[in-house]
């Protein structure tokens, strides 16, 4: 099996296995927790903090999830991991806090959500070095080009793809450049299949898997186009083989 097989192998839980916000939250502890319990991979976001430390977190602002207005980017790791999450006891967790709780027990793909022309080899840097030495599988992504070749520059082992979607002729012209690139795997809007781009990846041996599907027209076209989904709302176990 090649180092980026696995991707593909389980479905991915979406921010963890949460229930769409109501007790279990978005990239929360406990929705991380219950993935691993139903044995699902784990996708889920980083950012920095306004210390360079790499957090779990999707939004770039507070308000949404926290209920207390602030930018990331903006905030320390101490006063983000403060933060509760939603209503609940969970708070922010960094990447360190992810790894040591999963522990290898299920896949992490980790998409890295830059802006604003952000220096992404200080970003790259923090999250390999907080990944030194961890034994689980781990995939790392994002939509930001820059990104993407800062990782590969870096040379880590880990495998690195591609976020995209396809919605204009620009983005397909940009999705064609980008294979150029030496990715490991594809993360596709699952609304914009099927692809060209898609089908000549998968042909070149790429995993692709889709985000986010949480309706079933979704997951019949990952079933028909794709390799494995990114879910949320549902349990794939429930469904029928």
């Amino acid at each position: 099996m090649s180092h980026q097989d696995w991707i593909a192998q389980k479905p991915i839980a979406h921010r963890g296995y949460h229930d769409m916000n109501q007790h279990i939250w978005e990239n929360s502890p406990s929705a991380f927790a219950r993935a691993v319990q139903h044995g699902f991979a784990i996708e889920c976001d980083l950012q920095l903090s306004s210390d360079n430390q790499a957090v779990v977190f999707h939004d770039y602002k507070t308000g949404r999830i926290c209920g207390v207005e602030g930018e990331v980017r903006e905030m320390t790791a101490a006063q983000l991991t403060s933060l509760h999450i939603g209503n609940t006891q969970d708070q922010i967790p960094t990447l360190k806090d992810l790894l040591r709780q999963v522990d290898g027990k299920v896949g992490l793909v980790l998409e890295l959500k830059t802006q604003n022309g952000e220096d992404t080899k200080i970003f790259a840097k923090i999250v390999l070095a907080d990944l030194q030495g961890y034994q689980g599988p781990v995939a790392l992504m994002s939509f930001d080009r820059h990104m993407i070749e800062t990782l590969l520059e870096c040379r880590t082992e880990r495998p690195v793809g591609l976020v995209t979607s396809e919605g204009s002729e620009s983005a397909r012209q940009d999705n064609e450049s980008a294979m150029q690139l030496d990715l490991s795997f594809v993360s596709f809007h699952v609304k914009d299949l099927p692809s060209k781009f898609v089908a000549d990846a998968r042909t070149k041996g790429l995993p692709v898997i889709t985000w986010t599907v949480n309706d079933e027209q979704s997951r019949k076209a990952t079933e028909e186009f794709a390799d494995q989904m990114t879910f949320e709302g549902f349990d794939p176990s429930a469904l029928p083989a």
